[in-house]
């Protein structure tokens, strides 16, 4: 081999050298960019996943707290609601032993609502109107029992009126421009509004005005 030979050999090895080398520098950087890149891929992933599961747990807290805080508000509404289906049952049982005329002196109950009526109206002549059965059975002997409890002297007139249903009395003034409807069921209505509060009272469906502190 000639010595020109020999140098282009030698200067081939070595170009061949350093493109070996460049070559596997090059394939090295690039495993360690790509073991950075994984890297950069698996930190983002846990972090993704872990707003998820944050974001997961702080819905399911969120609803819980929204079901939670309509837990006290479904309470009172079907505790109320439940009130006031026993406060309507009792009203309608008063209601129909008015109507069955039960468990009370009948007469003497209609003797006191007309003289209660006439001892809150003006005048000194009055008409008190019965329906046709209790004019019929007690209307004759009542007169007298009005005027003896009314608190000033009166005359009296008791009348039959087809329209009253239900007892009691309605009581008028001569000239009709002073009525009061004392029937039972009418009266029952105008006073249910306090007897529901006794009841509700009573019965500890609501507390008793002025509890707190001890005050009575």
């Amino acid at each position: 081999m000639t010595t020109d030979q020999s140098s282009t050999e030698t200067l081939r090895n070595e170009i061949l050298a350093d493109v070996q080398k460049e070559c596997e520098e090059i394939i090295l950087n690039a495993k360690r960019q790509a073991e950075i890149f994984l890297t950069g891929i698996d930190t983002e992933t846990k972090r993704i996943k872990k707003e998820k599961l944050d974001w997961a747990y702080a819905e399911a807290a969120r609803r819980s707290e929204l079901i939670l805080s309509t837990v006290p508000v479904e309470t009172g509404r079907l505790r109320a609601a439940r009130i006031e289906a026993l406060l309507e049952s009792v009203y309608d049982e008063v209601r129909k032993r008015l109507l069955a005329k039960e468990g009370f002196q009948y007469k003497d109950s209609v003797i006191l609502l007309a003289s209660y009526a006439i001892n809150h109206m003006a005048g000194d002549e009055f008409v008190v109107k019965l329906s046709e059965d209790d004019y019929d059975t007690i209307g004759i002997n009542i007169t007298d029992e009005i005027i003896k409890r009314v608190e000033r002297p009166v005359n009296i007139t008791v009348l039959k009126e087809p329209d009253i249903s239900g007892g009691g009395v309605i009581v008028e003034d001569k000239e009709a421009r002073q009525v009061w409807d004392n029937t039972f069921l009418k009266r029952l209505e105008r006073l249910w509004p306090i007897f529901r509060r006794h009841i509700a009272v009573q019965a500890s469906f609501v507390p008793k005005i002025g509890a707190a502190g001890g005050n009575k």
